[in-house]
C-alpha cells in the first residue's frame, strides 16, 4: 500500500526540510504567544488549506496578537478592521476617489486588501457590511463598479467575536459562517503559560518585539507547503468516510441544520493540510478526527430542545463520529 502511495504521488517532495522550517516557525510563534498551541496549529492548517478562521474567545486571550504575529512570521501584509455598527461596505473593500489631476475616478483599495486580515468583533457590523465579505472570502476577489480586483496569496480572514457580550451584535448569517474553514474556541491559558505572560510584561517586553527573523517562514517555502498540501493522497474509503460523517449530520435528531456539501470539502481540505503538517503525504482517520470539530461546530444548528437543555455542539459531533465506522 505504501508503494502505491509513493507511485501515485506526482512530483513528490521531500518534506523533511519543510517540516524543519515549520517547527522553527512554531517555535518563533510560541516565543510571542503563550498557551495557544492548538490555535496556532489550526491557523497554520487553515493557511495551507486556503481557508478562513473564526476565533471566539473572551477579551484578553491574545486573539489580535495571534493574528498579527502570524502575519509577521510569514512576511505577510497584516490589516485590521474594527467592525462597528456604523461600518459601511466601502470602509472594508474600498471606494472610487476622484483624482483632479487626471480628471478620473480611481479605486482606492480598502483594508481588506492584504494577506492576513483581522476582522475584529465581526458580529458587530450590520448585514449590509457582512454581505460585502461574501465575495472576497469565497472568491478571493472583490467586484466594484464592474471591475474585478483579485487578492494576493496567501489570503486569510481571521474573524473574532466575544461569546459573552451579545448586546449590540448581529448574528453572522449562515452563508457567511459556512465560508469559515474553522471556528476555534479560545480558552484561558494554563497557569504556567499565564505566569510567563505576566513575567514578560513585568520585564516590559513588547510581545511583537520578540518576533525574530530566523524563525520566519519565507513566502517561497509557504507556497511550496500549500502546493504540497493539495497533492496529499486521500483513499476512496476515506472520501466515503468524510461523506458519511457529513450526511449523518443531516439526519441527526439533535440537529435542526446539518452540514452542507461545502462542509465536506472543508473537512477534506483541512485533513489534507493537517496531514501535510505532520510530514505525511496521505490522510489517516486521525487527521479527520483532529479537524472535524473546528470544521463543523459553526456550520451546524442544534434543535431548540437541545439548546434549552444546554447541550454542547462538540458533544453532538462526537456522537455523530461514533455512529460511523472508521476505515481500516
Amino acid at each position: 500500500m505504501e508503494d502505491n502511495i509513493i507511485d501515485n504521488f506526482e512530483n513528490r517532495i521531500d518534506t523533511s526540510d519543510l517540516i524543519q522550517e515549520l517547527n522553527k516557525l512554531r517555535e518563533g510563534i510560541n516565543k510571542v504567544i503563550k498557551g495557544q498551541q492548538t490555535t496556532i496549529d489550526l491557523l497554520l492548517t487553515a493557511i495551507l488549506a486556503d481557508g478562513h478562521v473564526l476565533l471566539e474567545g473572551v477579551p484578553g486571550v491574545a486573539k489580535t496578537l495571534t493574528a498579527k504575529t502570524l502575519a509577521a512570521m510569514i512576511d505577510g501584509q497584516y490589516s485590521r478592521i474594527q467592525f462597528t455598527p456604523d461600518l459601511m461596505p466601502s470602509d472594508v473593500i474600498g471606494t472610487n476617489i476622484f483624482n483632479a489631476s487626471t480628471n478620473n475616478f480611481e479605486f482606492k483599495k480598502g483594508p481588506v486588501f492584504g494577506n492576513i486580515i483581522l476582522t475584529d468583533e465581526i458580529n458587530r457590523a450590520p448585514a449590509k457590511t457582512q454581505a460585502s465579505m461574501f465575495e472576497v472570502m469565497e472568491e478571493r476577489q472583490i467586484t466594484y463598479d464592474g471591475k474585478r480586483y483579485p487578492m494576493e496569496e496567501p489570503f486569510l480572514v481571521i474573524g473574532t467575536q466575544n461569546p459573552v457580550e451579545q448586546e449590540g451584535t448581529y448574528p453572522l448569517p449562515e452563508a457567511q459562517l459556512d465560508r469559515f474553514l474553522f471556528k476555534i474556541d479560545l480558552d484561558y491559558p494554563e497557569e504556567q503559560d499565564e505566569l510567563e505572560v505576566l513575567q514578560m510584561h513585568h520585564q516590559h517586553q513588547n510581545p511583537t518585539h520578540l518576533i525574530q527573523e530566523e524563525f520566519k517562514l519565507s513566502p517561497e517555502k509557504l507556497k511550496t507547503f500549500r502546493d504540497l498540501a493539495k497533492k496529499v493522497i486521500v483513499k476512496d474509503d476515506l472520501l466515503a468516510y468524510i461523506l458519511k460523517l457529513v450526511r449523518n449530520t443531516r439526519i441527526s435528531s439533535e440537529l435542526y441544520l446539518g452540514a452542507s456539501p461545502r462542509a465536506g470539502v472543508a473537512l477534506l481540505n483541512a485533513s489534507k493540510a493537517w496531514a501535510c503538517l505532520q510530514g505525511r503525504d496521505f490522510v489517516t482517520p486521525d487527521d479527520i478526527a483532529y479537524v472535524i470539530k473546528p470544521v463543523l461546530r459553526h456550520r451546524l444548528i442544534m434543535t431548540a430542545e437541545k439548546e434549552m437543555e444546554g447541550e454542547n455542539m462538540d458533544r453532538i459531533i462526537d456522537k455523530i463520529v461514533h455512529t460511523v465506522e472508521v476505515p481500516r
